[in-house]
């Protein structure tokens, strides 16, 4: 069922109707149930009436959620209203998610029939036959047999099933449930719950419109919410097989020589037939591309040879994910690119000669008994090693997750799987970039647990405070904050205070940790090290503190510890994908103004975002390529003739660290808004030359993109380009 103008305007009113029960449902919920007003006010739990111990506990967590997101985001102008406010938001995207991955689920056979036909679906059927009626009346059996669901498919969901969630405390009562069901089952869109672009679209879908429309209307977003809210534009899915295909497809074309299926199979991927890939020996050359016509050009491009990679280890990062659309194709070519290694590791002598750096990948597949065992594992492999995203809204990481289980399903599906034969996926690499949690009583608490005992714990609490104060942008500047530079910076500062420190007092305080420091006018305690070697390992000490505090059981059980612990937790994963280098790069980043709480710490660090944030991200990304890595951006067109952006192209476009390597100008009609649009690729080397497709003009953007790279590959480029620098 594609995804046509009429189709997407059903599934957006579908979306838009089930929002708008939930959200009301909700709030009336909190206010006749639980005593929870939307001005903020909360009733005393004396007040309640009859709740029974379930109703109670709901009402202690909703009241213990409001009061912990005023106190832990003390910048939030709203105070309780507006607490009141996010907490049914949360709750009513969560159940809408919910709902719709259910039914995703059920269509493509993961789980019994379970909300395709509400009470009369299969599955709970037979769940009433062996419950019987000890659960209550049908609604409340229907709601059980879900949060059975929920509680098996938040093992490998737990951003989304989990119930102990703080966004998924709430369930709505039996009209609005069934109304919600109705919509979700109407016959005119049961194709789009196959499809695996829908839950994307459920997402792009759910803020209201009007909504939207005011936001992206305003000189510039006041918070994370609004940044989220007005850059929702889904990224068509002939661009994104554009950029993926000239980045990740790109780069294992050179690492094996052109010898790949990719080389077929991704139809945007940009080769001419005068361009010769270098063998793994140098001595040889080996022209890949098709020269049996007489009117196609000598071979001039020398590509030179690329080293092939353990594919575990190749990273492809989406710093603003969305609902992980790049990640979702790059899967397909992920899927190639472990297929052709096994074969390649496997080749005998002559594979150890022309790949050695396979050699830990050779030691790694001897693990598996043949090669199809091998390949029904690697689902789990690319989940877990190779893509990875960061997006500031919670919404768009609980369906980035949906998206590639839903994605690797299919795959063990059509390897004729069953669901007790398939690998558990231990591991997510999508993460929420979200403030490090403000209340001061958690936070000493926690921090003083895991340093203590460290003679330098005194400069490492310090640090750790930096880092947490630093953390308080994180959902508003999203990947933008240089974390990990702010951390290295941090400990290069106290080092040099420490350099500039009597050396005698150094050693003396470091052998009695009970002397008060010396160095009171100093930013940071440096009193107790005593020597140079705890500088080289100073940031791997941070880091190794963050993680176990982010980890800690907490003996009690107190809700807001716990609420605590996982918001520290999710800020440092966000940090651990910020230090690491990415061979793939692929985003379609905010453009516009930066968000008011952000602009400060932006305006220093990254100087372009002033301009425009979408240049921000361009700067940012360009340095954490790898070597010979690629970025693939979508982004306003101005990229290359503003005047205010001319330092900011001789230093992504043509500078050391990257080059500008393939441009397709689109122009209008290609995201929603009134925005002239271009996809280009940057490449970390040294190359000397651009390919530039013109595409501005035609009327079909897909089907004219797709004509001009078949020409450039025939050798005939109707609307292309090369512009040497």
């Amino acid at each position: 069922m594609s995804f046509d103008a009429p189709t997407r305007n059903r599934l957006a009113k579908l979306v838009g109707e089930v929002r708008t029960l939930l959200t009301d449902e909700f709030f009336e919920q909190c206010r006749s149930v639980f005593g929870i007003a939307p001005s903020g006010e909360i009733a005393g739990m004396e007040h309640l009436g009859d709740l029974n111990d379930a109703e109670r506990s709901t009402a202690t967590l909703l009241r213990e959620r409001v009061d912990y997101l005023v106190r832990t985001h003390p910048d939030e102008k709203g105070g309780a209203p507006e607490a009141v406010t996010q907490v049914v938001r949360e709750q009513a995207f969560t159940v809408l998610n919910r709902l719709a991955a259910l039914r995703m689920a059920e269509k493509r056979g993961l789980i019994a029939e379970s909300v395709g036909k509400g009470y009369q679906s299969k599955g709970f059927k037979v769940f009433e036959t062996v419950a019987g009626t000890g659960l209550g009346d049908t609604y409340h059996r229907y709601r059980q047999y879900l949060h059975c669901l929920f509680d098996e498919l938040a093992v490998d969901l737990g951003p989304l099933f989990d119930r102990r969630s703080p966004q998924g405390v709430l369930f709505p009562r039996e009209p609005v449930l069934l109304r919600c069901l109705a919509e979700i089952n109407r016959s005119d869109l049961d194709g789009l719950w196959t499809e695996d672009e829908t839950i994307g679209w459920v997402y792009q879908d759910y803020n209201d419109p009007a909504e939207r429309k005011k936001m992206r209307e305003a000189p510039a977003p006041r918070n994370s919410r609004e940044l989220a809210v007005r850059n929702q534009f889904f990224t068509p899915r002939y661009v994104v097989e554009f950029l993926t295909d000239n980045t990740l497809g790109r780069i294992w074309y050179e690492m094996t020589g052109g010898k790949t299926r990719l080389n077929n199979s991704c139809r945007y991927l940009v080769q001419r037939p005068d361009e010769i890939l270098s063998s793994p020996d140098a001595s040889e050359q080996q022209a890949v591309t098709n020269r049996e016509h007489e009117h196609l050009p000598e071979p001039s491009i020398q590509v030179p040879h690329r080293t092939i990679k353990d594919p575990r280890e190749i990273r492809m990062l989406d710093p603003a994910c969305g609902s992980m659309h790049f990640g979702l194709y790059a899967f397909d070519l992920f899927e190639v690119i472990y297929d052709e290694a096994w074969e390649i590791a496997h080749a005998g002598d002559a594979a150890e000669k022309s790949f050695p750096t396979l050699g830990s990948f050779v030691a790694f597949t001897a693990r598996y008994a043949d090669k199809e065992t091998f390949l029904a594992d690697v689902p789990r492999l690319i989940i877990e090693h190779n893509l990875h995203g960061i997006d500031i809204d919670p919404r768009a990481v609980q369906i980035a997750g949906l998206s590639l289980w839903l994605r690797a399903h299919r795959t063990w599906q059509q390897l004729g799987l069953h669901p007790q034969q398939r690998p558990r996926i231990s591991r997510s690499n999508v993460v929420c970039a979200e403030p490090m949690p403000g209340d001061e009583a958690f936070l000493n608490e926690f921090i003083e647990a895991h340093l203590a005992g460290a003679p330098e714990r005194r400069l490492l609490i310090q640090i750790v405070r930096r880092v947490f104060d630093a953390m308080k942008i994180a959902g508003e500047a999203g990947s933008l904050l240089k974390i990990d530079e702010e951390i290295a910076g941090v400990v290069a500062e106290a080092k040099r205070q420490w350099l500039a420190a009597p050396k005698a007092e150094q050693g003396r305080l470091f052998a009695d940790d009970t002397v008060e420091p010396v160095q009171q006018a100093l930013s940071f305690d440096v009193s107790a090290v005593s020597d140079s070697a705890f500088w080289e390992r100073a940031e791997e000490r941070i880091y190794t503190a963050l993680e176990a505090y982010a980890e800690h059981a907490v003996a009690e059980n107190s809700y807001q510890r716990r609420l605590f612990v996982n918001d520290a937790a999710r800020g440092f994963a966000f940090i651990d994908l910020s230090r690491n280098r990415y061979d793939v790069i692929l985003m379609n980043p905010p453009f516009g103004e930066a968000s008011l709480g952000s602009r400060e710490y932006l305006y220093k660090a990254i100087p372009e975002a002033a301009r425009d944030l979408f240049a921000g991200f361009v700067s940012r990304f360009n340095c954490v390529l790898t070597d010979r890595g690629a970025l693939g951006v979508l982004s306003n067109r101005t990229a290359f003739f503003s005047d205010f952006l001319v330092s900011w192209r001789k230093a992504n476009f043509l500078g050391e660290t990257a080059r500008l390597s393939l441009v397709a100008d689109l122009g209008y009609g290609v995201l929603d808004a009134v925005v002239e649009a271009a996809a280009y690729v940057c490449v970390n080397a040294p190359i000397s030359e651009c390919q530039f497709i013109d595409v501005l003009s035609s009327g079909d953007k897909e089907q004219g993109l797709a004509r001009e790279v078949s020409a450039i590959r025939a050798g005939q480029p109707t609307k292309a380009s090369i512009v040497r620098s």
